[in-house]
């Protein structure tokens, strides 16, 4: 099963779930080989968020796309108050990543192409919104979910459903 989750780093629902939500997930679901769990990112809200999201992208290079997310959503500012700039670096740092590397990976066209490819599949998927959600087999095809709140006990219904499917 692929859960597979669309969002904006500068979207504060987006930094709610990940702190509300996300950790639970990952203990019941994902650590157990049950579910597989995919970060799709999105630029809905400036150039901040595609800063951000273009760092994030290059992280996943460099196998710490969720160190890299989790010390930004911990560090999340006022949308657009150009937070992405100044947490940048000790957000890079405390994932273990060297900044200057990541700056060069993430303006490469390797991460223009996956961001649009994204972006192409959130526009295909119906998402409007972050953070928005698909759940489905994985390599099969995948269904918007919609939680009923940003907690755990949001996406859990949807996720049992499918599972038991």
């Amino acid at each position: 099963m692929t859960l597979v989750e669309y969002a904006d780093l500068q979207c504060p629902y987006c930094a709610q779930w990940a702190r509300a939500a996300l950790p639970t997930v990952v203990s019941e679901y994902v650590r157990s080989g049950r579910v597989r769990l995919v970060f799709r990112g999105l630029a809905f809200l400036g150039a901040d968020s595609e800063l951000a999201l273009r760092m994030v992208v290059a992280a996943g290079a460099e196998n710490k796309q969720w160190n890299l997310l989790d010390e930004l959503y911990r560090r999340q500012g006022y949308e657009n108050g150009g937070w992405v700039s100044d947490e940048l670096a000790p957000a890079a740092a405390a994932a273990g990543l060297h900044l200057s590397r990541l700056d060069r990976l993430a303006w490469s066209r390797g991460t223009t192409r996956a961001i649009a490819a994204v972006a192409r599949a959130a526009h295909e998927a119906g998402v409007q919104g972050t953070p928005s959600f698909q759940i489905g087999r994985t390599g099969g095809p995948l269904q918007l979910a919609r939680p009923a709140s940003l907690d755990a006990g949001g996406i859990r219904p949807a996720l049992d459903a499918a599972l038991a499917r």
